[in-house]
């Protein structure tokens, strides 16, 4: 059998059809791409229940929790098929996807029960399959740093290395996750920060690396926005120098935050041109909602950036979540995922 890095090294072909090649049967294929809606829909249906308790006054769960929560239930899976098809898989990601449904449950019992060990502890579930989606992240660059194949494998690397740079941040995520659902407050950083931190790493992190990587493996196999090469590595890093920067310093945080949010727009961009150039007439339609709502999410994001640095509250951390929060989470990180997956599936 050949390993997805052996395969990295056969010659350029339409977008996804080296993908397919990694799997070992066609059945292989259509039964993680079927566990992933599975999961998803469930996911979506048990969030829309939650939100309907948090709305009624059942569920003490607010609109920061919510968000976080959709990411586990809805995004992760999704993004978790997106990363199989385009970078392949291995023994821990595959590992990963079969907890993902007992991770999540306990992370939603986790949110819902009050801050302390017990909480704490339940959220440590969804910290493990975070964790085996991170060792499965650094075994494959690990495996990409040692591989050479000539020029055929360098074509790929470049859609290889946001993919696993993608699975590491899902284990940040999940470690504030915990952090926050004991209560603890980790380098002195308080709530609604630390859920802000988690938030952050599985949306700007995990989704929107999966989505680049996802849009640069389309736009290279075109021979397209070669440019394109270049902004993927900042949209990869940023959101780790943005983190350091709540601790380190506000300037840095401030340049971070504004250098990521540029760089996620111009991603929007490439996501806008390789969607009008999608074969699937559904996945053109959500590729370029998806860069319209994540073009105005950044506007905002930046624009908070400034105003948090210099002190000013005309854009407060609640009304962000409510804004660009929502854009990010539901227009560019849900429609992104599902119109690259629906472009997978034209490719079948």
């Amino acid at each position: 059998m050949k390993t997805t890095l052996e395969h990295q090294a056969e010659k350029q072909v339409p977008f996804l059809r080296v993908a397919q090649s990694r799997n070992d049967n066609a059945s292989a294929t259509l039964k993680g791409a079927t566990w992933a809606r599975l999961c998803a829909t469930a996911g979506a249906v048990v969030w829309a229940a939650l939100a309907v308790l948090a709305r009624i006054g059942v569920a003490r769960i607010g609109a920061i929790e919510l968000l976080l929560l959709f990411a586990p239930l809805v995004i992760v899976p999704l993004g978790m098929e997106l990363g199989r098809v385009v970078g392949g898989s291995g023994r821990f990601e595959d590992w990963a996807r079969r907890l993902q449904p007992g991770g999540v449950l306990l992370a939603v019992v986790a949110m819902i029960l009050p801050l302390g060990w017990k909480a704490g502890l339940l959220a440590l579930g969804w910290l493990c399959v975070c964790v085996l989606m991170a060792v499965g992240g650094i075994v494959g660059l690990v495996q990409a740093w040692r591989f050479d194949a000539g020029a055929g494998a360098r074509v790929t690397f470049g859609t290889l290395v946001p993919l696993k740079i993608a699975q590491i941040d899902l284990a940040v995520g999940g470690a504030w996750f915990v952090a926050s659902r004991l209560g603890i407050r980790p380098l002195g950083i308080q709530e609604p920060i630390g859920l802000l931190t988690a938030v952050h790493f599985h949306y700007a992190g995990f989704a929107s690396a999966t989505i680049a990587a996802a849009t640069l493996a389309f736009a290279q196999s075109r021979e397209t926005q070669r440019w394109l090469r270049f902004v993927v590595p900042v949209v990869v890093g940023m959101p780790f120098v943005v983190a350091v920067g709540f601790v380190v310093s506000p300037v840095l945080k401030m340049v971070a935050a504004v250098l990521f949010s540029a760089s996620i727009a111009v991603l929007a961009i490439a996501v806008r041109g390789c969607g009008r150039a999608a074969e699937h007439p559904t996945a053109r339609s959500l590729l370029q909602v998806a860069a319209a709502a994540v073009f105005a999410g950044m506007v905002l994001s930046g624009i908070y950036a400034v105003v948090d640095f210099m002190g000013s509250e005309v854009l407060t951390i609640p009304q962000t979540a409510r804004t660009h929060g929502i854009l990010n989470a539901f227009g560019f990180c849900l429609l992104g995922l599902l119109g690259w997956l629906v472009e997978c599936g034209q490719k079948n």
